[in-house]
């Protein structure tokens, strides 16, 4: 049989697509129970992300789980086939390697495909779909996922800018978790904000939103004090950082406002960092003393660099997969010799047992324990050596010197010079 790896992600589908194609939580199971059961497959595991979906197997067979994929989800052939990708043998492990890596991810080198890696990967195991093959290639790719992190920076920058924001805050404050740090807004971005903050060991949180019931809500998920915008003025002195990103097409935040809470502050430091356009802070409140802001241009700028250290990162990650990739065929190429050990094992043992049941028997009947002794250890290695031997023997006979040279090598004996 053959590793394949089949589906489709954002490069090859558009959302609406994707969003047909996704295995959830009910699905699941019943696809990793039909995967192995069709003509030609063992083995498979499905990873299923937003942004991709893909299914690992062996299969003789590439169109019997393309067709399987299409009337799963109940879409014409014509409508799927156009946008999938299939890779066999080394591609397949190679495709595996570089997802785990997060060198096939929309932003490169992002951490969570490997999470969602593992738990595909712990799903198929629970669900008794994997097996000897894929049970290697996951681990593999989860170890190389890790080596390609420790060794090369393709994680280490930020490249959105809600951990540009938050990488950006780590700089100007050596610890993030003695900070308070006011979010407003409560989208998309803030929530990613309030997340790498978290993750940073942010406890004191505020959320200030234009309606209290969606700052509630994010302040749930977050464990924040939530208020609503009015409620700014008599809270900003409270906060040392300041993200904003809303959909206001005024400033929300301007410099006397700013001005105000830096004298209760006692003019300590504040640090605001604008995601929104148009802009949440007005540009002014940059001019004051202690006042630090950044704008979403400055953080572009912070994002297109560190975006080109990771692409430099990822040739890198690239030359590690490339071996890798080549380890793991070795081993598959190992597997073929394992059967063949086996017998040799087997079959060295049962001459061992054979002799040494004859000897015990001479020894009960009163035999010199000495000649027993020295007969079993001629005997044991008259028939070990017997195969070998004659294999020697043929070789030189039949004049195939390199067929003797190889056998001499296997069996650890030095190479004879030719007359």
């Amino acid at each position: 049989m053959t590793l394949l790896a089949i589906g489709l992600n954002h490069k090859t589908a558009p959302v609406a697509l994707r969003e047909k194609v996704a295995f959830g939580p009910d699905s699941l199971p019943r696809a990793l129970a039909e995967l192995p059961g069709l003509p030609g497959t063992s083995e498979a595991v499905v990873l299923s992300t937003c942004n991709r979906t893909e299914i690992y197997c062996q299969s003789d067979d590439s169109e019997v789980v393309r067709k399987w994929l299409a009337n799963f989800h109940a879409l014409p052939d014509a409508e799927l086939s156009p946008h999938l990708y299939i890779h066999q043998g080394d591609d397949a492990i190679s495709h595996l390697l570089r997802v785990a890596c997060g060198l096939d991810s929309m932003v490169l080198g992002e951490p969570q495909i490997l999470g969602q890696l593992k738990q595909a990967y712990s799903q198929a195991r629970q669900a008794g779909t994997v097996s000897q093959l894929l049970d290697k290639l996951f681990q593999h790719g989860f170890k190389v996922a890790k080596e390609v992190r420790t060794k090369t920076e393709i994680g280490a920058s930020a490249v959105s800018v809600a951990f540009a924001a938050v990488s950006l805050a780590k700089h100007i404050f050596p610890a993030l978790d003695d900070t308070q740090v006011l979010l407003i807004g409560a989208g998309e971005t803030i929530e990613l904000v309030a997340t790498h903050l978290k993750e940073q060991g942010v406890d004191k949180l505020m959320v200030a939103n234009r309606t209290l019931a969606r700052a509630e809500d994010l302040a749930t998920k977050v464990n924040a004090r939530a208020m609503t915008l009015e409620a700014l003025p008599d809270n900003l002195h409270e906060a040392d950082i300041v993200i904003g990103s809303t959909a206001s097409p005024l400033p929300i935040i301007g410099k006397g406002m700013v001005e105000r809470a830096l004298k209760k502050r006692r003019h300590k430091p504040m640090f605001f960092v604008d995601l929104a356009v148009p802009r949440d802070i007005e540009s002014e409140v940059g001019e004051l003393n202690d006042a630090f802001l950044y704008s979403v241009d400055d953080l572009q700028q912070i994002i297109d660099e560190n975006r080109a250290k990771r692409e430099a990162a990822a040739q890198d990650a690239e030359v590690m997969v490339l071996e890798q990739v080549a380890a793991f065929i070795n081993w598959i190429k190992s597997l073929s010799a394992v059967d063949h050990i086996r017998d040799y094992r087997n079959q060295a043992d049962a001459i061992r047992q054979d002799l040494l049941q004859k000897a015990q028997a001479q020894l009960q009947a009163g035999g010199d324990p000495t000649l027993i002794m020295e007969r079993l250890a001629s005997q044991l290695t008259n028939r070990l050596i017997h195969a070998p031997t004659k294999a020697l023997s043929e070789a030189g006979s039949q004049g195939d010197l390199q067929r003797l040279d190889a056998i001499a090598g296997v069996l650890g004996l030095s190479a004879r010079e030719k007359a």
